[in-house]
């Protein structure tokens, strides 16, 4: 997974996948899911990010248990 922070533009893209996106479905005016072929879902981007209180996000470093 890749997270990508524009703060900029305040756009959170969660990229889960390096498949094509072959469809793109608006969940509400901020949020989009990009999905394969195949029904995965590939990308998450949402606008306003900080608004809807997607960013700031917590970083952790530890590993699992």
């Amino acid at each position: 997974m890749r997270t990508t922070y524009f703060e900029r533009d305040d756009i959170l893209v969660l990229r889960f996948s390096d498949k094509e996106i072959t469809r793109e479905v608006a969940q509400d005016w901020n949020t989009t899911v990009s999905f394969a072929a195949d029904g995965s879902v590939v990308e998450v981007v949402i606008l306003e990010a900080r608004r809807a209180g997607a960013v700031p996000m917590e970083l952790r470093h530890d590993f699992a248990a």
